[in-house]
């Protein structure tokens, strides 16, 4: 007798349990419909809405547009499906990649702008401008057929160029204008005696030397020259 009543009282408890399991499905579907009657109360003027706006939007393209032309066109789109969607995906790897290199660009930019305002206050730029007007200058200054005469000793001019800034020869230049810089400033005695005197010194001697045979060998070319250019 007191296992069919513990029996009995399972068998409620079960029952009781699953009615209450009904009850609580039958009130999520209740909410759940009323939310849906809600949703479509609230979907139906935004609808109407868009339906009007729709065809209000189409009477202003009905003279461009058939039914035909976006037949095609959603065909277009149904065959060209894998292609559209392999661009999008291009698309937002192009965005992935837009966001990854920002922040290296504005920080490339930030330096550019440091070294372009370091190359300014240098003087980079005013030197730049400087030299545009120089070349400005030389190009007004010289003629076609002087440009031809340059390029067909644009060689001898550019071996001349390279013996003169030898370090020798520009040690011997820069040497003999400091000297001369501070000789002329001396007073300077013109006088036979005075030009004697002078002529003992070996620096002096020397000097003449070395004059009269620089003025040698321009000569010996000046000697040289004259017979080809008779020829």
């Amino acid at each position: 007798m007191d296992q069919a009543l513990v029996e009995l009282n399972q068998k409620i408890d079960a029952l009781t349990a699953q009615l209450a399991y009904l009850t609580d499905q039958a009130q999520i579907a209740e909410r759940q419909r009323a939310d849906r009657a809600e949703l479509l109360r609230d979907l139906i003027p935004i609808a109407d809405q868009a339906y009007h706006m729709a065809i209000e939007q189409l009477e202003e393209v009905q003279d461009y547009v058939d039914l035909g032309d976006l037949l095609r066109l959603a065909k277009r789109l149904a065959r060209n499906g894998r292609n559209l969607e392999t661009l999008l995906d291009q698309f937002e790897s192009v965005i992935d990649l837009t966001q990854t290199i920002g922040p290296l660009s504005d920080e490339a930019f930030g330096k550019m702008v440091t070294t372009l305002a370091e190359l300014e206050r240098k003087g980079y730029f005013a030197f730049a401008r400087g030299g545009k007007r120089i070349a400005d200058t030389v190009v007004t200054s010289f003629t076609a057929e002087d440009v031809d005469r340059l390029g067909d000793n644009i060689v001898l001019i550019l071996n001349t160029i390279k013996d003169m800034t030898q370090p020798e020869i520009m040690t011997f230049v820069r040497n003999t204008l400091l000297v001369a810089e501070r000789e002329v400033e001396k007073p300077v005695d013109i006088s036979y005696r005075g030009l004697l005197r002078q002529m003992r010194d070996p620096a002096v001697r020397r000097g003449l030397a070395l004059t009269m045979r620089v003025l040698h060998g321009i000569g010996s070319q000046g000697q040289a020259v004259k017979p080809s250019a008779a020829n």
